[in-house]
């Protein structure tokens, strides 16, 4: 039980919890069942694209480009549609997959064999990716009635009650959690952010391991702009603007050590659930949307504080226990 009110995750959970808890004396339609679902079927986008940045995140880099990946995704899969209505919806899944895991290995060529670092190299990636959407696309958007009917519910349909991207999003959670938990590959990646020299003398491949991480960041990163266009019934360059920001917080604050090697898939769900709730609180409580930005900014810098903390901490018992 100690162990459980231990991890980093419990207390993000806990404070879920109590800050629900808390908007709901003050808007008691928040805690409507409907409404929570709502809350946590409008994550799912945030959580999908978070979970993408999570690899990249555990060998000591971040992606840049997850949200220009989005919008460029987004925007090819809508023109697609928007030509060709004929396609079954299913079909835009796999297609923004691979589309995604092409762009991902961009960076991830660039990293692996051009040795930059990942932020260098998705900061180039950001901005190529956000003007060939624009340039595709001629600067025109494409909306909700050049959709068709079925690509419009991609994120909506539902299944048991639950939205499709809801279930999409545990879909991927699940696939991300073994991945990373029972594969070699999953292994590798926390061992070359915790000690690359180290894993490199036990074998681990180092461009591998940075070529699966941004194959699948930019995969999922797709996936989620699929879902974004498809609910908002819009695709434009400016699709999912600021996004990076809001998957480093919610890896951040889910107890992903921004230096890499730890970090886990409750901890980004959770992280990502708790931005969602603060962004749905915003408008219930007539509160200005720009403090979003503040807010996370805040959930940053206290999230890469409090961890800080933690690992000198746990540095400093470490030294004692061999002292002793």
């Amino acid at each position: 039980m100690k162990r459980i009110f231990a991890r980093k995750e419990t207390s993000v959970a806990v404070l879920i919890v109590v800050m629900t808890l808390a908007i709901g004396l003050r808007a008691p339609s928040f805690l409507r069942f409907g409404n929570l679902i709502g809350v946590v079927g409008d994550t799912s986008v945030l959580a999908i694209v978070s979970l993408a940045q999570l690899g990249v995140i555990l060998i000591g880099g971040i992606d840049l480009s997850v949200a220009s990946t989005m919008a460029l995704a987004g925007m090819i899969v809508a023109l697609t549609n928007q030509h060709n209505p004929q396609i079954p919806a299913w079909a835009y899944l796999p297609m923004s997959l691979v589309i995604g895991a092409a762009l991902g290995a961009v960076n991830g060529v660039l990293v692996a064999w051009g040795r930059l670092p990942p932020i260098v190299a998705s900061l180039g990636t950001m901005s190529i990716y956000r003007g060939a959407v624009f340039l595709i696309s001629k600067g025109q958007w494409v909306t909700a009635h050049e959709m068709s009917t079925g690509f419009r519910r991609i994120p909506e349909g539902k299944i048991l009650g639950l939205p499709y991207m809801l279930w999409i999003a545990i879909g991927v959670a699940l696939f991300y959690y073994m991945l990373m938990r029972y594969t070699r590959a999953g292994r590798d990646v926390y061992a070359f952010g915790g000690n690359a020299s180290a894993a490199r003398y036990a074998g681990v491949n180092e461009r591998k391991v940075e070529m699966l991480v941004f194959v699948v960041s930019g995969a999922l990163a797709a996936l989620a702009g699929l879902i974004y266009v498809s609910r908002y019934g819009i695709a434009q360059s400016e699709t999912a603007m600021g996004y990076e920001l809001n998957t480093v917080a919610a890896a951040v604050l889910g107890g992903v050590n921004i230096a890499g090697g730890s970090g886990t898939v409750p901890g980004v769900l959770l992280g990502s659930l708790f931005i969602g709730v603060v962004n749905n609180a915003l408008p219930v409580l007539r509160m200005s949307p720009f403090l979003e930005m503040v807010i996370q900014g805040i959930i940053i810098l206290t999230a890469v504080v409090a961890n800080t903390v933690a690992d000198m901490r746990a540095k400093k018992s470490i030294s004692s226990g061999r002292r002793l």
